[in-house]
């Protein structure tokens, strides 16, 4: 797989029948390995580096908008249980772009979290929402103290 703009981690490979596997931890199984699937789980491990804790974390979970059923690739719960951080993960060659953004707010349409993050693994937005649904772009991503700290919805 591609080298990413992440840190680099010992990723648990596995080959099985002529598929290359991964194995996520939050989802405590192995998974086909895509090049989706390789940045999601390289951005699962910078978010444990900024002490995201794992048990507030959920990969893939089921989001109802306008009555479609739809996954978000990371969501992100704060201390209270509730969500506070989507991250929308992308293949290395799909450009991070207003369709990419587009795709992470109507996600958060039933969510109402106060940060999103987009990323391919080689360019990474991460933006602070506030309640007139104006947004701000950081420079770097902040820890999960600072998210949990922040107001949802």
């Amino acid at each position: 797989m591609q080298p990413l703009n992440l840190p680099p981690y010992a990723a648990s490979l596995k080959e099985e029948k002529g598929k290359q596997y991964i194995f996520d931890p939050i989802r405590k199984k192995w998974v086909v390995l895509t090049p989706e699937e390789w940045v999601r789980q390289h951005f699962l491990n910078f978010m444990r580096q900024l002490g995201y804790p794992e048990g507030l974390t959920a990969v893939e979970r089921l989001v109802v908008v306008n009555g479609l059923r739809q996954r978000s690739d990371v969501l992100l719960y704060n201390r209270q249980g509730k969500p506070a951080l989507i991250v929308e993960c992308k293949a290395p060659h799909i450009p991070i772009n207003q369709t990419t953004l587009s795709q992470a707010a109507r996600y958060n349409i039933p969510l109402k979290v106060g940060w999103l993050v987009l990323t391919n693994g080689l360019q990474h937005y991460c933006l602070r929402l506030n309640a007139e649904g104006r947004h701000e772009v950081l420079k770097e991503m902040p820890d999960f103290e600072t998210i949990n700290a922040t107001p949802v919805g």
